[in-house]
């Protein structure tokens, strides 16, 4: 199997909406082994991939990041999707756009209902940094590539924005305290509030503390 797979997965099954305990029933295995599947732990069978296919209706190919194309004939809609698709990434490209573009919805859509400019500016400081830091990384791996975009040496851009990111969460802790700032939220409240949105909240989570955690035990 391949890295795409347990994402792709884990996707499909909070686009549905479904919990991983019905999915698994339904898909005629135990959770926890549905767990293994979607956290990589485990590799599934070619009985299994084609059972998902089938649940899922959907390809094999797109179960393995393979194409973009979810079934093999394709809606007017997917066929002239495709060569857009085709142009900005892989399978896992879009699954991963997705994601964050929910996810920053889901947030700026808390900040809005808290009302706070200072939390709001401090947050927004932070993900555009990260941002930047993610753009320039790119643009800067052909050494030919013209540096006057910007006004930080490259040599020095990587240091100086990490720092300011950690301060800026800083500030936006300090805000949360001097602003007495609390909203009560579960996954039950995000999902009814932001419905397909909060599952890409849900895998980004998943994702980041895999990659964590994978961190962690370097």
């Amino acid at each position: 199997m391949n890295n795409d797979f347990p994402r792709i997965i884990t996707f499909l099954r909070k686009e549905r909406g479904l919990s991983q305990k019905q999915a698994a029933s339904e898909l005629g295995i135990s959770q926890a082994l549905l767990s293994h599947y979607e956290k990589g732990i485990r590799e599934c069978g070619l009985d299994f991939l084609i059972r998902a296919a089938d649940y899922y209706d959907v390809t094999t190919d797109y179960l393995l990041g393979r194409t973009l194309q979810r079934s093999n004939t394709p809606s007017a809609e997917q066929e002239q999707q495709t060569e857009p698709a085709r142009v900005s990434g892989s399978m896992i490209n879009q699954i991963n756009r997705k994601v964050m573009a929910n996810s920053g919805t889901v947030i700026y859509d808390l900040l809005a209902q808290i009302g706070s400019k200072r939390l709001t500016n401090a947050l927004s400081n932070y993900l555009m940094c990260a941002h930047y830091e993610a753009f320039r990384l790119i643009y800067s791996a052909e050494p030919s590539n013209s540096q006057t975009l910007f006004s930080i040496d490259r040599t020095r851009y990587k240091n100086i924005a990490s720092a300011s990111m950690m301060l800026d969460l800083e500030l936006a802790e300090e805000i949360i305290k001097d602003e007495k700032i609390a909203l009560a939220l579960s996954p039950d409240i995000l999902s009814g509030y932001f419905d397909k949105a909060a599952s890409s909240l849900f895998s980004l989570i998943q994702f980041s503390e895999r990659n964590i955690r994978n961190v962690a035990k370097e």
